[in-house]
């Protein structure tokens, strides 16, 4: 059964690579969808607002990563 469980593990791992990233954008995807219809927010600046919080979260595992190394 130790052999199932590693095969699984490297195939998540070809999908993914950092879990923690990948965790942070399914939050924010998830916090944005679920808050978006009650903010007063245009809807020209939804967008914006999603690309903004995906470049936060891609810069600070950029940065998390980079002091790693």
């Amino acid at each position: 059964m130790s052999w199932l469980k590693s095969i699984l593990r490297e195939i998540f791992g070809l999908f993914v690579d950092d879990g923690s990233f990948a965790i942070a954008i399914l939050v924010w995807l998830v916090l944005f969808w679920l808050l978006l219809p009650h903010l007063p927010i245009a809807p020209s600046w939804q967008g914006a607002i999603l690309f903004a919080g995906l470049v936060v979260i891609l810069v600070e595992s950029a940065l998390r990563r980079a002091r790693q190394r």
